[in-house]
């Protein structure tokens, strides 16, 4: 069987924002790991609208937009979202991107990179576990939880070593999750 396809996605959108270097410091550990593949996925690059469209996305797509992310989204086995903490919440990009679809989230794996103030945005990712249930998603425990990261940003590189060993246990829990649920969407 072909190892799982993880898609590392970028929830920020904003101009300056750490998400990028974080996600890719995540995304080279990942690609260092010989039980999957992965990408990064920037929203940024996406260019979402608002989604405005009459239908639920769990009855189908009405727009270009819609059906482009859908085959995005559909290529993968489990996500990664790098996320950050606007005041106690995420990203507004990120709930458009993960309101704009339905079925291809639907029974796999999710996890988060979080980071921010204190807290390191953990009740950014406490408001996305919600969101992940009702896409029927499989939130997981491990998570990587960035506090004030800013100190660890050198020339627009993001030095995780010290977050090294929760990245090797999030990406270890998705593998096994990613296969788990593969093979029970096979069967179904």
């Amino acid at each position: 069987m072909a190892r799982p396809h993880i898609q590392i996605t970028i929830g920020s959108i904003r101009e300056g924002r750490v998400g990028e270097p974080v996600a890719r410091w995540f995304a080279g550990l990942a690609a260092q790991r010989e039980d999957l593949t992965s990408e990064l996925v920037d929203l940024g690059e996406w260019n979402l609208p608002f989604l405005t469209a009459r239908t639920p996305p769990s009855h189908g797509y009405e727009t270009d937009h819609q059906r482009g992310w859908a085959a995005k989204v559909a290529e993968a086995d489990g996500y990664v979202l790098v996320t950050s903490e606007y005041n106690h919440g995420y990203p507004p990009p990120l709930k458009n991107a993960l309101d704009h679809v339905y079925g291809e989230w639907v029974r796999k794996p999710v996890s988060y990179v979080s980071y921010g103030g204190p807290g390191g945005g953990t009740r950014a990712v406490e408001q996305l576990r919600g969101v992940a249930v009702e896409l029927q998603q499989a939130p997981l425990r491990s998570q990587v939880i960035i506090n004030r990261p800013w100190p660890q940003l050198h020339d627009g590189v993001f030095d995780g070593q010290k977050h090294a060993r929760q990245a090797g246990a999030l990406l270890g829990e998705l593998v096994w999750w990613a296969e788990v649920l593969r093979a029970g969407r096979a069967r179904a």
